[in-house]
Order: structure tokens, then sequence, then C-alpha cells
């Protein structure tokens, strides 16, 4: 007998697998309410201490200067555009300890394909920035493919170089949808699906923590969006049988930003679909510790909502944000505020760092 979407549900929160086709019934018949409610009970499970944690750190964009030219991209300048630029060490510098005079513990550090720029720039960038004694959390996968091409390396050659240097960490940037239909029509210059996987699986072979995400609300199907969330669960799995320290530590889902993009026509979806496709997430991906609210593109009042509807951290305070604010996303929270939101759902907020160990919070 076909199951209800109700057992369905109660199957994810006894911790029993979703397949595909459960998911994409989800997705298509599920009440958001009660896919909250299931969801919200996953997060309990994993998370039975009632905190919300997040981060506080600064988005370093290093340079503008791109040659993959994505459609739904508002922050790139060509090379020899009058407002391309690539930040000095002095200016990283500078943006570094104004980051640790607030409390930051972590720089998310990425940028564009630059098509000049060789490896060794990136290693003294990354040596420099470690003299501050700061958490780098930097380059996505396609910047990474990037390097390799530019200096005709293997992935992992450079990810070592780039590790030796002082990364500490990977986030889940150009993941936007893992199926190559869509990559092909939203950023026909960008990797493809497996190219992006393959920098995650060395990454993660090494014992190298990564992010992952998702960027839907564009030309994908449900169909495809599953199947991005196999992709993603498929490889956790194999991190975790390694048993090294590799692996993902969470998961952040968010709505196309079209303004000021080639893709300004999209409609944009709301509220509603985030919530959904992040409960949705949620109940699938069960080797993943961890869920982000996406607060900078929702809003406070979605982002908040998150924690009842599968997310157990409220993400970034971004002291400084270049990408998604210049495709139309202005949202801000202070540390205060994000400490007050999650105060308001009943939640003790917790500082941490990108490993989602708590640390001491400072008078507030």
């Amino acid at each position: 007998m076909r199951k209800s979407v109700t057992d369905l549900i109660e199957k994810a929160k006894a911790g029993e697998r979703l397949s595909d086709a459960d998911t994409i019934r989800l997705f298509e018949e599920g009440d958001l309410p009660e896919l909250g409610e299931g969801a919200h009970a996953i997060r309990r499970r994993l998370h039975p201490e009632n905190v919300a944690t997040y981060i506080v750190d600064r988005n370093i964009n290093y340079t503008n200067t791109c040659i993959t030219y994505c459609k739904f991209c508002a922050f790139y300048r060509p090379p020899g555009h009058p407002e391309e630029y690539t930040l000095s060490k002095e200016a990283m510098g500078r943006k570094i300890q104004e980051t640790k005079a607030l409390g930051g513990v972590q720089i998310l550090l990425q940028g564009g394909h630059h098509p000049y720029l060789k490896l060794d720039w990136y290693e003294d960038m990354l040596r420099h920035m470690k003299s501050f004694d700061i958490h780098v959390h930097g380059f996505s996968p396609s910047e990474i493919q990037h390097f390799a091409t530019v200096n005709k390396m293997s992935v992992h050659d450079v990810l070592v170089k780039l590790r030796a240097a002082g990364l500490d960490s990977i986030p889940g940037g150009g993941g936007e949808i893992l199926v190559d239909r869509v990559r092909e029509a939203i950023s026909p210059l960008k990797i493809k699906t497996d190219a992006w996987l393959e920098v995650m699986e060395e990454a993660h072979q090494i014992g190298m923590k990564t992010t992952a995400t998702m960027m839907y609300g564009h030309v994908e199907t449900i169909a495809e969006r599953v199947e991005h969330l196999r992709r993603l669960r498929e490889q956790q799995d194999r991190s975790l049988a390694r048993k090294n320290g590799g692996g993902y530590t969470a998961f952040i889902c968010w709505s196309l930003q079209p303004d000021n993009t080639e893709m300004a026509g999209t409609p944009k979806t709301g509220g509603y679909e985030y919530l959904k496709t992040l409960a949705i997430s949620r109940m699938y991906l069960d080797n993943f510790p961890n869920m982000q609210s996406s607060w900078v593109t929702q809003g406070d009042k979605v982002g908040q909502m998150a924690l009842l509807y599968g997310a157990n951290d409220m993400g970034s305070t971004m002291l400084e944000e270049n990408v998604v604010s210049q495709a139309g996303a202005t949202f801000r929270m202070t540390e205060q505020t994000i400490r007050r939101v999650i105060e308001d759902l009943g939640f003790v907020p917790r500082r941490r760092n990108m490993y989602y160990q708590l640390l001491e919070d400072r008078a507030q």
C-alpha cells in the first residue's frame, strides 16, 4: 500500500532513510506545518540541548575579477573593467584586525576566477592571513578547480599546498544545483557537478571539513533538487566511513537572488518555499549534523522561523558581505539581534567556531 506523506515524515523522524521518490512526494504533496514538525523533531533529536548557534565572522571577497560570467551573479567584473579590484595584503590585514576586534573568529574568503593570479599569490595571502591567528574558511570548489587549471596541477596537490599555507576549511559556494543540465543553463562556464564534488572528495580524503550549499528557485525541477541532495548525502556517507575527520559540517540552502543579474526576470521564491525546502533537506540529509538558517537572503523573520523548520544554527553575523547584497539581498543583523531572535523562540544562543564547537560567550 502506498505510504501517506505523514507516514514518510514519521519514517524520517524514526531515523529511517528517505528515498528520492519519498522526497519528491514531500515536495509535491507535503503540508508546510507538518513538514516543519517533522524536521523540528529531527533537529531536536540531533540537538537536544536547546541551543541555537551562530558564528561571528566576516566575508572577505579578495577579488571581483572573474572570467566565468555566471548568469545569477551581480558581483563579478570582467578583466579590464573599471570596477574590478584585487585586495592588497595590507587591506586584508585591516579587515581581519577589525573582525577580531569585534570578536570574530573566522574569515570566509572567496573571490572571482581571476585569470592571471598564480598559486603562490594565494599561498602568500593565506600565510599573511594566518599571521593574525584566525580561522580561514576559504575558496569555493570552483575556485580551487580554477587554480588547478591555471597552474596545471591536480586538485589534490592544490589543496595540499593551500592547506600548508593556512587554509583551514572549505565553504560550499558554487554548488548551486549539482545537476549538469541546470549548471549548463545558469553558469555554462563554471565547473560541472563531478568537478565540484571532486574538490570536496579530495578535501575530505585529506581530513578537511567543508560545508555544502544549494541555491534553488531558478531553472531546476523538484527532481533535480532531490538529485542535488542525493549527491551530497552519498558523498557524506563516503566521508564518514573514512573516519579521518573529513566531511561536511553543515548544509545551507537559499533561493536565487535575481536582482541586477542576467536572471533579473526570474520570479523570486518566498519564505514558504524556503522553509519547505529547508525542512525536507533536514529530513533527507540524515548524515549531516547541522543545518544553517539563511537569514541573509530570507530576512530575520523567516530566518528565525528556520529554527523551527530544521535549522539549529543562525549562520554568520556577516560583518561584511558583498555578493548576495549586490544581487538585491540587503538583510542585516547584528550579533545582539541574532541572539534576541534565538532567545525569542526559547533557545539559548551560543557562539561557535566552524567545527561547531561552542565558544565562551563574551559580555553582550
